[in-house]
């Protein structure tokens, strides 16, 4: 009996930790967001293990009207009609990948000066627009995102440029 004792008891634990180990996978295999409910964005996200992530490099904006004067307001638009040409773009990259903008998970938001609005940066323009686009009826996901204003991009004409992260559901 004596020798039969510490298989049991050793038996009992690997079906305990077997038993703990297969709770926490099936309640924690979901992308949690963290953050209060009155923010439009989230100020974390759990990504369980063993989920595949996809990067979105930075983005920017198509011109809004191509056949407008090149280096004028009218070309390339304000701030929130890139943010929404950005955006749009996103979501077609997310799709050939399989994705959809439920499964952006984080942002890191890049905002220039806007030279028709007195040099100001237009981060209520970025907000409505991504307001379009996240932390509503269609799409109630809450991204954890970082907006940094930057004295110029890559090309003046562009007032922002977005990069994220998606998580495969």
């Amino acid at each position: 009996m004596k020798t039969q004792f510490p298989f049991f008891a050793i038996m009992l634990m690997m079906l305990l930790s077997c038993q703990s180990k297969l709770e926490r996978s099936t309640s924690a295999d979901k992308v949690k967001f963290f953050g209060k409910s009155t923010s439009r964005i989230s100020d974390g996200v759990y990504i369980p293990e063993g989920k595949a992530l996809y990067i979105i490099s930075g983005i920017v904006a198509d011109p809004a009207s191509p056949d407008a004067e090149k280096n004028t307001a009218a070309y390339m638009g304000d701030t929130k009609t890139q943010a929404i040409s950005i955006l749009e773009k996103i979501s077609g990259q997310l799709s050939d990948a399989g994705l959809t903008l439920r499964d952006v998970v984080s942002m890191r938001v890049y905002v220039a000066p806007d030279p028709y609005r007195d040099g100001l940066y237009d981060f209520k323009g970025w907000n409505e627009a991504y307001d379009q686009y996240f932390n509503n009826s269609e799409n109630t996901v809450k991204v954890a995102r970082a907006t940094i204003g930057v004295p110029t991009l890559v090309n003046s004409n562009f007032l922002i440029e977005i990069e994220g992260i998606a998580v495969y559901p």
